[in-house]
This record gives structure tokens, sequence and C-alpha cells, in this order.
């Protein structure tokens, strides 16, 4: 994983308590449909975060094994308070702590992008799950094809400057479908389903967008207060629109998922 996205124990706690009940939740259960998880099966949540996607898998796998890894310590912690009842074991996705063929099933939702190697996480991947097993990925489609994402994040590179775009474009750098194909199929993958979900990313406000955001990434740490008072004013102008009588905002996000089968 990318060194950018380390983050400290008070930003893992944000990003659990914004951006999980925000975004993520959303797309856990549909991964973990996606990937066809059954009852008694062993999982794997690469790049588990806080660990959103594991807790769903656990809802169907119910005494299966479900297992978290992820790279950063501070996302561990807050996994490990949330549920102490799951595995959570700190490795890196390029290079996973586990035996060949440990697991029937790896998730990996909304982290592909964050791999320096994908291929190389895929390989991982594959080689922990057993034969016939499946791993499923979620990502998001590219940018451009994020109609309230795709001004957001270029108002943010105004204020903070290239390396906010740059930061937060990450987000959107392996939707791809056709790239996502050849990267299952490197890893001596099947296709077993592909497929698109338009979501929504729920905020209280506008406002609240850009705090999120802002308080929950790296970016936190490059900006003046000025900056982000700024920042927060004209999200409010560029995504107000998409608020409903109550203030809530509600920004439409389209996310692709794969899921293919080890040959």
């Amino acid at each position: 994983m990318t060194e950018t996205f380390q983050l400290n124990r008070q930003q893992a706690q944000a990003y659990d308590d914004l951006f999980v009940p925000a975004l993520f939740g959303q797309w856990a259960p549909q991964l973990v449909d996606c990937a066809r998880v059954r009852e008694g099966q062993s999982v794997l949540d690469v790049a588990c975060g806080t660990g959103v996607v594991a807790r769903a898998a656990r809802d169907v796998v119910e005494a299966g094994r479900v297992v978290g890894v992820d790279l950063n310590p501070a996302m561990l912690e807050v996994a490990l308070a949330a549920r102490p009842d799951l595995e959570w074991v700190q490795g890196d996705a390029e290079d996973l702590p586990f035996a060949d063929a440990e697991f029937d099933v790896a998730l990996c939702q909304s982290a592909l992008f964050f791999f320096a190697h994908p291929g190389r996480a895929l390989s991982e991947m594959a080689r922990v799950i057993v034969p016939g097993g499946v791993v499923a990925l979620q990502t998001y489609a590219p940018l451009a094809e994020q109609p309230a994402y795709g001004p957001f994040v270029e108002l943010v590179a105004r204020h903070a400057g290239p390396e906010a775009r740059d930061l937060l474009g990450t987000y959107w750098s392996q939707g791809d479908v056709h790239g996502l194909r050849a990267l299952t199929s490197a890893a001596g993958l099947s296709l077993l389903e592909l497929r698109s979900s338009l979501g929504v990313a729920v905020f209280p406000s506008a406002a609240a967008v850009a705090d999120t955001e802002l308080r929950a990434t790296p970016i936190a740490e490059q900006i003046t207060p000025e900056n982000y008072s700024r920042i927060v004013a004209d999200t409010e102008d560029l995504l107000g629109g998409y608020a409903d009588e109550s203030g809530a905002v509600r920004l439409p996000m389209r996310a692709t998922f794969v899921a293919a089968f080890k040959r």
C-alpha cells in the first residue's frame, strides 16, 4: 500500500465513523454476494481497513473463518476494537502472510488503487485461495464517470495544490473494466462475474463532504485552516444541488465489481 495512505489512529477512527457509513457500508454486502460467499467458508478480507467487508462476510459464513489483513496498524486497532471476535493480521497485500490455498475466498474492497503493484496483489490473492476459489474486487469507475466527485476533486486541487488532485484521484485509477479483466487473467483467474452498481455517498450536508474527505485522509495534514474553510465553503456551492429538503447530500457514485475463480 502506498505510504501516503498510512493513517494515524485518529484518522483511522474518522475513517470508520465517517467513510464507512457514508460510503463503504453499502458495497460490502454486494462484494460478498458477487463472490458467492457461502456458510462455512474461510474468507480473507485484503486491505481490510477497519473491517466492514470482514463483518459482512461473517454474517454469511457464520461458523466459517474470517480474517482481515491490512498494512496499517491504526486501521487494525479500530477493527479489533469494533469486532474482537474476528481475526486481524498486519500484512502487505503484495506479500500476504498466509500459506498457499489457505482460504476459499479473497475479497478486496476499495483498495486495489492503493497498491504500488496491483498485479502482484492479485497474484497473492490467487495464491492464498484454493483451486476453484474466488477472488472478488470492488473498485470505482473512472473519475470522468463520476458527476459529483470529478468537480469536487478539481475544487480541492485549486485550493490545496496538484498533490491533492493526485491523492484524491487515486480512488478512481483502477476503474477501467478492460484493465481489471487483464489483471485477473494475468493472476491465473477466470472471470466469474463483472457487475456495475450505481450507489450513493450520503452525507449530512455538502460541507460534511469536504470535512469527511479532508479529515479522513492525509490531506488534513497538508492544508492550512484558511484553505480548509475555503474548500468547505466552495463545496457547499458546488454540491448544494444534490441536497434534499433536510440538507442531506446524496452524491451518485458508480462502483465496479469483478469476481474471478482460480483455474
